[in-house]
């Protein structure tokens, strides 16, 4: 039985693997071992995950931990080269943009082993992003594409990749969403802060390019204070965001700082607010499908369908574009929207059945 290695390192992966791995358990011509880099550490980043998800205990933990960029990376590979080195799989399987994502793919493809990337093909084309270097290096080694849209099928097949090794499965982060819909769990802060029901906003930032500037984060949090019509705002912030808001010497009215949700819990919020704000691109994907308003804080997005088809619209920084787009929102004029092709759930039936075949 062919062998599947199944990274896994932060939290959005978690989301990706899960249901992919729910099939393999079901599935008699697979075998998979499941490797946690560690780049995420936390409990409530990784820990709960495992739990909500019903992600099987890692059979591999690497503990890499935090670090820079290229110091995660570098423990990164030599901890999963051990690995391969005294038992090698049959193919890798990485999901997504992160360092654990580039990383396995380089240190399984120097060893021949096939490299198969779960969100392939998507890209920004904003070198700043160290996502978007992470996705470059990725596709340019890997064996099987497994696609969320059609625009990534193009960016492959632009970049010279053949179309028999594309394949257009949807969007495994959709299946996590809608299989757990019904579970998400209303937090204990909700009732304590009296809210209700699209009566609140979530925000939601961790770029370094939006919380590393103290002027900057400042102008967008003052943006948002002024054109939420004294809308509570949930921000579940890192704590080392956190430490530089603190040292900003002004208080933003409305803004409750809460420490990182769980997956149920999250959702749950995003599902019955009056909108998000983020920079994250997954949460741009999920506030899709709940048809929920999204203004994403960032010029560019690896995932345009959320804007074309989707519920997003890119503000950036912009003060007036923030007031812009929640003026929309509160005036109930935000554009309608429909659900990408082939995010219905089933992306990781068709990324089993794509794997048994090329095994």
């Amino acid at each position: 039985m062919k062998k599947i290695d199944i990274i896994a390192g932060a939290r959005p992966n978690f989301m990706k693997i899960a249901p992919i791995i729910d099939l393999i358990n079901k599935c008699n011509k697979l075998s998979f071992r499941l490797i946690h880099t560690g780049q995420h550490y936390d409990d409530n980043m990784s820990g709960n995950f495992f739990k909500e998800l019903q992600i099987p205990k890692p059979d591999i933990n690497l503990g890499v931990g935090s670090g820079t960029q290229a110091k995660q990376t570098a423990d990164i590979m030599v901890e999963y080269e051990k690995i391969l080195i005294k038992n090698p799989s049959d193919i890798c399987l990485v999901v997504g943009d992160v360092n654990s994502t580039m990383a396995c793919a380089i240190v399984a493809k120097k060893m021949n082993i096939k490299v198969a990337h779960v969100e392939a093909g998507i890209r920004s084309f904003d070198l700043t992003m160290p996502e978007e270097i992470n996705r470059l290096v990725t596709d340019s080694i890997t064996d099987y594409f497994f696609t969320t849209s059609d625009i990534a099928n193009s960016n492959l097949k632009k970049a010279g990749v053949n179309s028999k090794n594309i394949f257009f499965v949807g969007n495994t982060m959709i299946d996590t969403l809608l299989k757990h819909m019904p579970k998400f769990d209303k937090p204990s802060f909700f009732n304590k802060l009296k809210l209700s029901k699209k009566n609140y906003i979530v925000l939601t930032m961790h770029r370094p390019s939006n919380v590393d500037c103290e002027k900057k984060i400042t102008r967008i949090l003052n943006a948002i204070v002024k054109n939420v019509n004294n809308s509570p705002v949930l921000f579940p912030v890192h704590p080392r965001t956190l430490k530089i808001i603190e040292r900003i010497n002004s208080t933003f009215d409305n803004i409750h700082f809460t420490p990182p949700m769980s997956y149920f819990e999250f959702n749950y919020m995003v599902q019955n607010s009056k909108c998000v704000i983020t920079d994250s691109g997954g949460i741009t994907e999920e506030a899709t499908v709940m048809d929920v308003p999204c203004i994403t804080l960032r010029d560019n997005t690896e995932r345009p369908e959320t804007i074309t088809l989707g519920t997003n619209e890119l503000v950036g920084s912009d003060s007036l574009k923030i007031a812009s787009a929640l003026k929309k929102v509160f005036s109930e004029n935000w554009k309608k929207s429909s659900i990408p092709n082939l995010w219905d759930g089933k992306a990781a039936d068709r990324i089993v059945n794509h794997l048994v075949d090329l095994v």
